[in-house]
């Protein structure tokens, strides 16, 4: 974890900018910036800072940062990468409220990453919040300052902010045609002094926001992305989350089975969705949900479903094969609906749900209205989703019809009391000046009816708690702690299963009764005192799966059986420092992983069915730590096998609580264990009680924090 960010407000808000690097040379970053300033009609003082110029593009130039006439809210900086770290040094000297720096060759290069210490080390000295290097810069669009690294047209401000650690998915947010109303755009760049999660954090504070769109390609720190989303959460400020990448932590964890099924891409994702956020696949999806998001009205106040509204029998049939795709409920409308409806529609039209109105009444703003109204009112529904394609182009008589469409669709939207959204069928079938017609009244029009029937689903997602999100931060806090090299039992820090039983053992948590052996003898003893069936084990930190190195022998029941599988584990080349443990095996019942990890993005929970099967089914709940025996009680009910915990023909239900009540104490004690890793494998539940048959673990590495 980094020191406390500096307060980034001035670089969101800026009065007064000063541009090192100032020169008029088309295409330059500095040329741009200066264009861009003045396009806006930015109304606070521009500086330039150029030594060998006294004006650019109208502004008085001043020969360096320390010469500027007052301290200045923010410099943008276009200057070779080596002189970055001095005018950062002067910026911060000079009382200057942040620096934007687009210079590229720093941490991106590796000859740059000297640079780049030496511009943060600048920059933390001095308190100086620092947006980049390397990124496209902050277009904080209701200041009119569009300090940014590429030409940009001025824009009518909104609701919704983007954070982008990609500079070129900003740039091309900024330039696509969808009619969104932004409020601030930020490039992230390489995050020298200030990261994603610090940005999120200011962001949310600032008045007008609604949501943030995030597009993600590392993990960041854990802890201050909790903070930030709660504080997201206590402003009301809904969150989307574009995220690609692994890191290197996965592959750590893909030696034992849970880095398979709780990969960190999806202990991110359980994050983002304990924060109440949306996850999108793609940055049009991201874009898409962020307007939604940022639409109050968009959100339905009921527990109804959603009902779909189109001229079109072709595209209602698409969108219930969309909608059952997604598992978005289209629920049958009540017969009173039906036959208000009857007194509206053309004889063409059938009742239903999604509804085709026929193209018959296009134009009709008043019946379009009644219409939307009527559905809107049945009780069972609480959201409606109006499909209105608008071809680029369309003739003045034309125009005036499809204008005639979007009048009943506000109108209806206006006095219905379901929540409305619009959406074309396809991406392109939506008009940009449309679009902010109907967002000015709070419809928000999505382009493209799959992605329009995600979103209607995300405006769905429940209110996050911040003291949980807050909770999730100090365990994260907790396992990025430096951790005491010495802990260390091996190269890569595994403990065997010996050793890992016995942490269990200590927390009391069940685990089968055995006895570690050295000797054929002491194995024939210990057969005779546990009574069989017993499994014989061969335990090294090196081994972690067992079956497949021949480590494992079951049901062992008599004196010679014992001592065989005794001579053929210790013949095996990991004998050479493995120890044989011999255990009472567990009677069946059903078989569970339950696993923990905290070298992830936050330390969570992983919850399978299937023992082996675990990795081949895909079947994984994620759990951020810290979690109570409720919590994990309903995210085992989450799973999609969970009905065989409820038994069957024959079979009793087995003991859901006891083994939520285990998987709640795995995740205490990695916590306190300041391990990085315990998995349980298999963990047996049976009808009363639970028992952990396999356990491995691992320390943290020296340099893995």
């Amino acid at each position: 974890m980094h020191a406390p960010a500096p307060d980034p407000t001035p670089l969101l808000e800026p009065r007064s900018i000063a541009v090192v690097g100032a020169n008029d040379r088309p295409g330059s970053y500095a040329d741009l910036v200066l264009r861009n300033l003045a396009r806006a009609g930015f109304e606070g003082e521009v500086w330039g800072v150029n030594p060998r110029r006294t004006e650019v593009h109208d502004r008085p130039c001043v020969p360096a940062v320390t010469d500027l006439p007052e301290p200045v809210d923010a410099v943008v900086v276009a200057i070779p990468a080596a002189g970055v770290p001095d005018v950062i040094a002067a910026a911060a000297a000079r009382g200057c409220g942040g620096a934007i720096v687009l210079s590229a060759g720093f941490g991106e290069v590796e000859g740059g990453r000297g640079l780049e210490q030496k511009l943060r080390e600048a920059a933390l000295a001095g308190g100086l919040p620092v947006c980049g290097p390397n990124g496209n810069g902050i277009f904080a669009v209701g200041a009119r300052a569009p300090m940014w690294g590429d030409s940009v047209a001025p824009l009518e401000p909104g609701g919704v902010a983007m954070i982008s650690q990609s500079g070129n998915v900003a740039v091309n947010a900024l330039g696509s045609r969808r009619g969104i109303r932004y409020h601030t755009v930020l490039s992230t760049g390489n995050q020298a002094v200030l990261d994603a999660s610090d940005w999120l954090a200011a962001i949310c504070e600032r008045d007008g926001v609604r949501s943030v769109a995030m597009f993600l390609e590392e993990d960041g720190d854990g802890a201050r992305l909790a903070e930030a989303l709660a504080r997201c959460a206590e402003r009301g400020v809904r969150v989307a989350v574009l995220k690609v990448g692994a890191s290197q932590a996965g592959s750590r964890a893909a030696s034992a089975h849970t880095g398979a099924v709780a990969g960190d891409q999806r202990i991110f994702r359980a994050l983002v969705e304990e924060a109440g956020a949306a996850w999108a696949e793609d940055p049009h999806e991201l874009l898409e949900l962020a307007r939604v998001l940022a639409e109050p009205r968009a959100r339905p106040r009921g527990d109804g479903g959603l009902a779909i509204l189109t001229c079109s029998g072709g595209d209602s049939s698409i969108a219930a094969d969309e909608a059952a795709r997604l598992g978005a409920e289209l629920p049958e409308l009540a017969p009173e609906t039906g036959r208000r409806l009857a007194e509206l529609l053309p004889d063409a039209a059938t009742v239903g749900n999604p509804l085709d109105y026929t193209a018959m009444i296009w134009g009709d703003t008043d019946l379009l209205r009644r219409i939307t109204v009527t559905v809107g009112a049945d009780p069972a529904i609480d959201q409606l989703l109006v499909l209105y394609d608008h071809p680029q182009g369309l003739a003045p008589e034309a125009a005036a019809s499809w204008a005639a469409v979007r009048a009943g669709i506000v109108a209806g939207a206006d006095e219905a009391e379901a929540a409305t959204l619009v959406a074309s069928t396809l991406p392109d079938l939506i008009d940009d000046t449309a679009s902010g017609e109907l967002a000015d009244r709070g419809v928000p029009a999505i382009a493209g009816l799959r992605t329009a029937l995600e979103c209607a689903q995300a405006v769905r997602l429940p209110d996050a708690d911040p003291g949980r999100l807050r909770a999730i931060a100090s365990a994260a806090s907790q396992a990025a702690r430096p951790r005491d090299p010495g802990a260390v039992q091996d190269a890569d820090g595994w403990l065997d299963e010996i050793e890992a039983k016995e942490l269990l053992r200590t927390a009391g948590i069940a685990v089968p009764e055995g006895r570690v052996v050295a000797s054929e003898d002491e194995c024939g003893a210990a057969v005779a005192e546990l009574g069989g069936p017993v499994a014989l084990k061969l335990a090294t930190p090196r081994l972690r799966h067992k079956s497949e190195a021949g480590a494992l022998r079951l049901d062992l029941r008599t004196d010679e059986e014992a001592r065989g599988a005794y001579r053929g584990l210790i013949a095996l080349p990991a004998a050479a420092d493995g120890r044989v443990l011999v255990e009472r095996m567990a009677p069946p019942g059903v078989e569970l992983l339950i696993a923990a990890r905290a070298d992830a993005v936050v330390p969570a929970l992983a919850i399978g069915l299937g023992g082996i099967w675990t990795e081949a089914l895909d079947d994984v709940a994620i759990v951020p730590l810290p979690a109570d025996a409720e919590r994990v009680e309903r995210a085992i009910l989450s799973l999609r096998g969970a009905a065989a915990l409820a038994g069957g023909p024959g079979r009793e239900t087995v003991d859901l609580p006891a083994a939520a009540a285990l998987a709640a104490a795995i995740g205490s004690l990695l916590l306190e264990s300041g391990l990085d890793l315990l998995e349980l494998n298999p963990v047996v539940v049976h009808p009363k009680g639970c028992v952990a048959v396999d356990a491995l673990g691992r320390r943290p590495a020296a340099s893995a924090r």
